[in-house]
């Protein structure tokens, strides 16, 4: 992992994170039936890394340039707060975004992997690039996962963002600890 010097003091201001679809949540690999349909294989840990930051009050969007029935079900299941699909110019759905969610550059982060991604990418406060990525987003980015695109980098971006604001022991906590006859019970003791 790659994390530049100031990226826990970026991530802590964060609120919105925006996720790039085709190689962020998924690996980039677009399976075409014969009829035409599209399918797109999303990582389980990745929603789970949405789903629990959710949960502590971040809020969640995607940007993509395709337009993809398998992305608005995948968003619609894991409650994405705003969704931009069929986007080839991102910065227009960027500042649609911010101007939605009422939001700085700075209290936004931006998870990329390709060089489409940049006019966003370099605007915002937190910049995170997968594994994989283009090493012109690498090279811009506060933080490069180990994992790549569709392989838990997105999770990894958001445990990062969690850690540095405090909220991942409310992650782990609500695993590990369960309530029975009105008493709390440390199942790691």
């Amino acid at each position: 992992m790659k994390i530049s010097v100031d990226a826990f003091e970026r991530a802590c201001k964060v609120e919105l994170i925006i996720f790039d679809v085709d190689g962020v949540l998924t690996d980039g690999k677009i399976y075409m039936g014969i009829d035409g349909e599209v399918l797109k294989a999303f990582n389980c840990h990745d929603g789970f890394g949405i789903t629990n930051a959710r949960k502590l009050g971040l809020k969640t969007a995607i940007i993509t340039g395709r337009n993809s029935p398998c992305t608005a079900n995948r968003a619609r299941e894991m409650k994405i707060d705003a969704v931009k699909q069929g986007q080839m110019n991102k910065r227009n759905a960027y500042k649609e975004l911010k101007a939605e969610f009422n939001l700085t550059d700075e209290q936004i982060a931006y998870v990329a992997d390709d060089v489409i991604d940049l006019p966003v990418f370099v605007q915002v406060g937190f910049r995170a690039a997968v594994g994989d990525a283009a090493e012109e987003v690498k090279e811009r980015a506060h933080l490069v996962t180990v994992n790549i695109g569709g392989n838990g980098a997105v999770r990894e971006v958001l445990e990062f963002i969690l850690k540095a604001q405090g909220k991942w022991d409310q992650v782990i906590r609500q695993y590990t600890t369960v309530e029975d006859l009105g008493g709390d019970y440390d199942l790691m003791q």
